[in-house]
C-alpha cells in the first residue's frame, strides 16, 4: 500500500511539473504572436513570473530529494525560456544612483504623473502632492522630462503645470499635443528639454484603440541632433469597481466567474489593442533620422508583443543597468514593470534608478546616457 501511495505521489508531481512547463513555455511564445489572433495565450505573458516560480520550485524540490533526472523537466524548460528570462530580470549589483553628472552625458526622466494627482488650485502646500512631484522632478537635475498622462488648464482655477515646469524648475522647450480633456483642460504626454528643440510631431493612434499619441522631438544637445520619442500606450482602464473585483478574488469572494468576466474583456481588448499601436510604434521609429531615445508607459510588461515590438534591437537601460524585477506600476501585482526608458546603439547607458516614491502611481525613470563618438 505504501508502494502505491509513493508511486501515485511521484506521478503526481511528474505530471504536475509536465503541466506547469507547458504553460510556462508558452508564455514565453507571448512575444511572437500577435493578440490579434492570439489573445488567449497573451494573458499567460502576465502569468510569466508565476510560471517562473513555479518551474523554479519544481527545479530545487526534485534536487532536494534527490531526484536529478525529474530536476531536467525544469532545468531543460529554464533553458528553453532564457529570453523570456533575461527580459524579465536584471542582474546586476545594486549601485548608487550618482546625481553628479558625468561630462557628456545626458540625463532624461520618464514618468506618468497621472495629471499630478491634483487639478484644482488648493492651498494646502504642507501635504500637496503636486507640489512633493514638481519637488522630485526638480532633484533629479534631467536635461529632457518624458512625462505621461500630464495634465494643464488655461482655466485659472486649475493648475498651468507647462508654465510652472517651465518657470519654476527651468525647462524653456517643450513640445504637447493639447488634446483637450474639457473646457480649457488638456491632457497628453509631454516632453520639456533645456535643450532647444528644432523639429517635432505627432502621431494618433486610430481607432478603434484609445486616441493616445506619439511624440517626438528632436533636440540639439552640444552640436548634436538627438530624436525623443514619449508615448503612452492604451491601458487597461479599470475602474473602482474592477479593482474591487480583483480584490474579491485575490480573497475568494463571492463568484470567480461574475468577478472575473469584466476584467477579462477590459484585459482582451487592452492587449489587442495594444498590439495595434505597438506596430505604428516600431514602424515610425524605424525611420527616425536622428539618434533617438524612447520613453514611454507601455501599459504592458516585458514578456508581452508590445514590448518585444516596440523595443526591437533597441538597449533597455534597466536591463543594462538595474537590478531585479524593478517594478514601475505601483497597483494590482509587484511583477508589473510597464515603464521603459530604451535607447538605440549610438548611445551607452550609464547609470539607470527607479525613483520608488509613491506620489503617481507609477514610479519616475531616470537614466543617464552618453551618444557615442
Amino acid at each position: 500500500m505504501a508502494s502505491k501511495l509513493r508511486l501515485f505521489t511521484k506521478r503526481f508531481f511528474i505530471y504536475s511539473n509536465l503541466v506547469v512547463v507547458f504553460f510556462f513555455l508558452l508564455s514565453c511564445l507571448v512575444p511572437l504572436l500577435n493578440p490579434q489572433k492570439w489573445w488567449f495565450i497573451s494573458f499567460l505573458g502576465l502569468a510569466f513570473p508565476f510560471l517562473l516560480l513555479l518551474v523554479l520550485f519544481f527545479l530545487f524540490g526534485w534536487l532536494m530529494i534527490l531526484k536529478p533526472k525529474q530536476a531536467l523537466i525544469s532545468f531543460v524548460a529554464l533553458l528553453l525560456g532564457i529570453k523570456s528570462i533575461l527580459v524579465f530580470l536584471a542582474f546586476h549589483t545594486p549601485k548608487t544612483f550618482n546625481y553628479k553628472r558625468e561630462p557628456g552625458t545626458i540625463r532624461v526622466v520618464s514618468w506618468n504623473v497621472a495629471r499630478f494627482i491634483e487639478l484644482k488650485r488648493n492651498t494646502n502646500k504642507g501635504s500637496a502632492t503636486r507640489l512633493k512631484m514638481l519637488d522630485l522632478l526638480k532633484q533629479q537635475n534631467a536635461d529632457v522630462l518624458c512625462l505621461q498622462e500630464f495634465h494643464t488648464s488655461t482655466n485659472p482655477e486649475y493648475y498651468n503645470n507647462i508654465e510652472t515646469v517651465q518657470q519654476e524648475l527651468g525647462y524653456p522647450y517643450y513640445y504637447f499635443s493639447f488634446d483637450a480633456d474639457g473646457d480649457n483642460h488638456y491632457y497628453s504626454s509631454i516632453i520639456f528639454s533645456r535643450f532647444p528643440i528644432i523639429d517635432s510631431g505627432r502621431i494618433r493612434y486610430p481607432r478603434p484603440t484609445l486616441p493616445d499619441v506619439l511624440l517626438h522631438a528632436d533636440i540639439k544637445v552640444n552640436g548634436d541632433t538627438i530624436r525623443f520619442y514619449t508615448t503612452h500606450l492604451q491601458s487597461l482602464q479599470f475602474s473602482k469597481n474592477d479593482y474591487e473585483r480583483i480584490e474579491k478574488i485575490k480573497t475568494a469572494e463571492d463568484s470567480l466567474l461574475s468577478n472575473s468576466k469584466g476584467i477579462l474583456a477590459k484585459l482582451r481588448r487592452g492587449i489587442s489593442n495594444r498590439s495595434i499601436q505597438a506596430d505604428i510604434v516600431h514602424e515610425v521609429i524605424g525611420n527616425s533620422p536622428h539618434p533617438l531615445l524612447f520613453c514611454a508607459d507601455l501599459n504592458d510588461v516585458p514578456n508581452s508583443y508590445t514590448y518585444s515590438t516596440v523595443k526591437g534591437n533597441m538597449q533597455d537601460a534597466f536591463l543594462k543597468k538595474g537590478t531585479g524585477i524593478g517594478r514601475t506600476f505601483t497597483g494590482l501585482s509587484p511583477t508589473l514593470r510597464i515603464d521603459y526608458i530604451f535607447a538605440d546603439h549610438n548611445f551607452s547607458i550609464k547609470q539607470f534608478k527607479r525613483v520608488t516614491k509613491k506620489y503617481s502611481d507609477h514610479f519616475m525613470l531616470v537614466a543617464d546616457v552618453e551618444l557615442r563618438k
